[in-house]
């Protein structure tokens, strides 16, 4: 409900009065608010105004009169209304033009018809109107309040104010991930996870809307696919923007039109009722992922004394541990660097880091469920914690197909996430779940040193490169191994000449000469001055199989090492 230029027309008070510009306009123009005005209008004219006035400062002068309309036009004001008589006896046409130009209404009013009567009048309808909306809104509150107490899902939360404000409405948590949306949702639905992804949704942007009105100025607006979205932050206890509402308007709807007074105070009483479920939901879930993390914690620390102990635990926070797990870390590699590659405030990064590692989350449950397989997941020391469940028939082979599902995915949504696998073996007993994981744990180090990151690593498949850690642990050898690498390091550094994997490569080719040139893109010439420098520098000789054998070991070794 609003008051329009019609309504106030029909008042007896401005039976006389003539509309002489933008006469189709007055069923449409709203009118929040009224004010005598002369000139200068500065800033003192409001939007959606009511402007009366005299023209006193404009006399017979048109010039004046042209800037005096335009400045009340600019100021976005609804309806200027000259009283006509002693200052201005006949509005001149090029006045008339000029508002017909630009959809303005222009309305004259007899001289003998007071001001002060004509604001008292169209005070009252604005108050009377103002009191309904505010009676509307208390009930909508009130309803909002009821569905908290009935502990309503989120969902009917949705629904109701999709009903009380016109529009489809979603509602996030504060990554943009959806928790709940209302009926009849558009197609973009389809698409919101990777505009969330993107950082496209939420907007960060620090800018709000000019007003007067605090709920407004929180507003932000988005534009995608031809809809315009409303965007509201839910502000909860701690002070802090943990989720959004978004309403979904489309392209022809303007904000002013939808936002009334109205969906102003329902958007208001939403934005606190929404803040109040999440704050409970909040709660229980932060307790419930603190005993979860809390209780992988346990178990790869190896801190349960029985498994019987160790499955009542796990009962509790939902897990089934008489299944057979296999522990997989997942190290993410890059994401700072894709941090820094975006256009965010480098405040958000932790905010981003959650976001990334929530979607992460979400694919390998996601793959876990496609296979019909329980997980259990933990992040901690920038790691993602995975034990999968396994077929013991087919270990190896269900491993693969879980982390082939979850790379798939996530080269569809987090295309240039970079993350390094280690996989260990599985281990009877409750015991199992720490030698498992400390397997996982060499196995993504030796992934690391020795294929580099973006790929995966099975412990069974590391036999060769344990025995090489192991050698590097020993202090005797470790001696050896390094006076044998250094010289060809330190010319690395000197003249940026990387003689390691030069004979990394002819080792690789069993000596061949031709084949390691032709791998490393050098002359012969270039490559025989290389390998008679490794000698040289290293006191080895290439063709005595011992020296070769020692040289190669020192560098594999070296290679696991760092």
């Amino acid at each position: 409900m609003s008051l329009k230029i019609y309504d106030i027309l029909r008042l007896d008070i401005l039976k006389d009065a003539k509309v002489i510009a933008g006469e189709k306009l007055v069923k449409d123009r709203v009118v929040q608010w009224v004010s005598a005005m002369e000139m200068p209008v500065e800033s003192f004219v409001r939007k959606n105004e009511l402007v009366l006035t005299t023209a006193i400062g404009c006399g017979q002068i048109l010039k004046e009169f042209e800037k005096f309309l335009q400045d009340v036009m600019d100021s976005e004001a609804t309806a200027l209304a000259v009283a006509l008589g002693r200052h201005v006896f006949e509005i001149p046409h090029e006045i008339i033009e000029l508002a017909n130009k630009n959809q303005f209404i222009l309305i004259e009013i007899p001289w003998e018809v007071r001001f002060s009567e004509i604001i008292e009048e169209v005070m009252l309808q604005l108050n009377d109107i103002n009191y309904k909306e505010s009676r509307k809104s208390e009930k909508v509150q009130q309803e909002l309040l009821n569905l908290i107490l009935k502990e309503t899902d989120l969902t009917c939360i949705a629904n109701y104010l999709y009903q009380n404000v016109g529009y489809p409405v979603i509602i996030t948590d504060q990554i943009g991930t959806i928790q709940a949306h209302s009926e009849e949702i558009p197609s973009l639905l389809d698409n919101w996870r990777e505009y969330a992804v993107k950082g496209i949704i939420p907007a960060r942007k620090k800018s709000s809307l000019s007003s007067h009105d605090p709920m407004i100025q929180k507003i932000q607006t988005i534009k995608i696919e031809g809809y315009f979205i409303v965007q509201l932050p839910v502000i909860q206890v701690s002070g802090n923007t943990q989720d959004f509402l978004f309403v979904i308007l489309p392209s022809y709807i303007s904000l002013d039109k939808f936002l009334t007074q109205y969906t102003v105070n329902v958007l208001e009483h939403a934005v606190t009722t929404i803040a109040l479920w999440f704050s409970r939901k909040n709660a229980v879930e932060e307790a419930k992922l603190l005993l979860h993390d809390s209780f992988i914690k346990e178990l790869i620390n190896g801190e349960f004394t029985s498994l019987e102990q160790a499955v009542s635990r796990a009962e509790i926070v939902g897990y089934n541990l008489k299944l057979p797990y296999i522990c997989i870390i997942g190290a993410p590699e890059n994401l700072k660097t894709l941090f820094q590659t975006r256009n965010i405030d480098k405040g958000a990064y932790q905010q981003w880091t959650e976001s990334m590692i929530h979607y992460l989350k979400e694919e390998i449950y996601y793959a876990a469920n496609s296979l019909k397989k329980e997980v259990m997941i933990t992040y901690q020391e920038q790691q993602l914690f995975v034990f999968l469940e396994i077929s013991l028939e087919n270990k190896k082979e269900g491993v693969t197909n879980f982390l082939d599902l979850v790379e798939r995915r996530l080269r569809s949504l987090l295309p240039k996430v970079v993350i390094s696998w280690g996989i260990g073996n599985y281990n009877e007993d409750i015991f199992g779940f720490k030698e498992s994981y400390e397997n996982a744990k060499v196995a993504l180090n030796i992934c690391r040193n020795k294929k580099g990151v973006g790929n995966r690593v099975m412990y069974e498949n590391t036999r060769v490169d344990r025995v090489l850690l192991n050698l590097f642990q020993n202090s005797e050898m470790k001696e050896i191994i390094m006076t044998t690498v250094e010289p060809l390091l330190e010319y690395n550094n000197q003249r940026n000449l990387d003689l390691i994997e030069t004979i990394s490569t002819y080792n690789r080719y069993q000596g061949n000469v031709s084949k390691t040139a032709k791998a490393l893109f050098l002359h012969r010439q270039s490559l025989l001055y290389r390998l008679r420098k490794i000698e040289e520098l290293t006191g080895l000789s290439l063709v005595d199989p011992d020296d070769l054998f020692l040289l190669d070991l020192s560098i594999k070794t070296w290679k696991m090492g760092n």
